[in-house]
């Protein structure tokens, strides 16, 4: 199979129109068409079938695009890793990352590594998991920190910290002049947390369901995690967010934890890359980094 018709195929097979395909890769629908065809040829099947005014994957077709997109992946690491060769600690690394990361563990690593190589560029997308591990399995970054490790085929896993969520306030709270708070405390306050169905929340609710008190009364939903440490120092509302933003100075505000082992959340913080891909020197060096400073964190 030719390279080329490989990755024709992947563009063809994503639009699901041979119009548009040749439109984007400036080619004649007739080229795309003998395309097609050279590669059936080759599988001995029919990669694509007809529907209303566009076409689609066959069981063949999907089996296809599968191995193209693994192929074109292996063709792009293997000239990384021949183009690293003696360059050393050079190149572009595509990250994505969480906002807790974000904010926490990526600029003291992006420090360090700026001073070791200068000539490295980083390219960072910050969003959360659902988010990112598209782009990961699509090749739109090298790397996905966050909370939840390699769950399936094709991916692997590299440990980096354990991530405490905690219920904070600020440090004027009326819930701090009781000795020992407890669930039924914390219900007789307002909130300020992320929207229904963010992992967090959910636990949040849950452990509340479980002891049989009224969730949590939300004055406030955000789906803006670094936005949360500012409305907690100025609203006064309780919340749950990693404790990391309670180190002093960390969040601008005077936040406060609500020691309370039934609302305490851990989780792992880890970095995820394609397990067939190729991590650059440069990749490498940043992941030593990020375990450096995510082990150096409050637990």
């Amino acid at each position: 199979m030719d390279l080329r018709d490989l990755q024709y195929f992947e563009v063809i097979a994503e639009l699901e129109h041979m119009g548009r395909a040749a439109e984007r890769l400036h080619r004649t629908q007739p080229a795309l068409t003998s395309c097609v065809r050279r590669l059936e040829e080759a599988c001995g099947a029919a990669l694509f079938e007809k529907t209303g005014r566009g076409i689609r994957l066959t069981a063949a077709g999907k089996a296809l695009l599968k191995w193209a997109q693994r192929t074109r992946f292996d063709v792009e690491s293997a000239r990384r890793e021949i183009g690293d060769i003696g360059r050393g600690l050079t190149g572009n690394i595509k990250v994505g990352i969480v906002p807790t990361a974000a904010q926490f563990l990526l600029p003291p690593a992006a420090r360090d590594l700026m001073r070791e190589a200068p000539g490295v560029t980083l390219r960072t997308t910050v969003a959360l998991v659902d988010v990112l591990k598209p782009l990961l399995r699509a090749g739109d970054i090298d790397l996905m920190v966050g909370t939840e490790g390699a769950t399936e085929s094709g991916f692997a896993s590299q440990y980096l910290a354990e991530d405490v969520i905690v219920v904070a306030a600020n440090d004027k709270h009326p819930i701090f002049d009781k000795p020992k708070p407890g669930l039924k405390d914390l219900a007789a306050y307002r909130w300020v947390l992320q929207p229904p169905g963010a992992p967090t929340r959910d636990w949040l609710d849950q452990t509340f369901d479980r002891n049989r008190i009224a969730r949590p009364v939300v004055q406030v939903e955000s789906t803006m995690l670094l936005m949360l440490p500012s409305l907690i120092g100025e609203t006064g509302l309780l919340s749950f967010i990693s404790r990391l933003h309670l180190q002093a100075g960390q969040s601008g505000a005077a936040l406060r934890e609500v020691k309370l082992p039934a609302t305490t959340m851990r989780r792992r913080m880890v970095v995820t890359y394609r397990d067939s891909g190729y991590i650059s020197p440069a990749a490498q060096r940043l992941i030593d980094l990020l375990a450096k400073y995510a082990d150096g964190a409050p637990g």
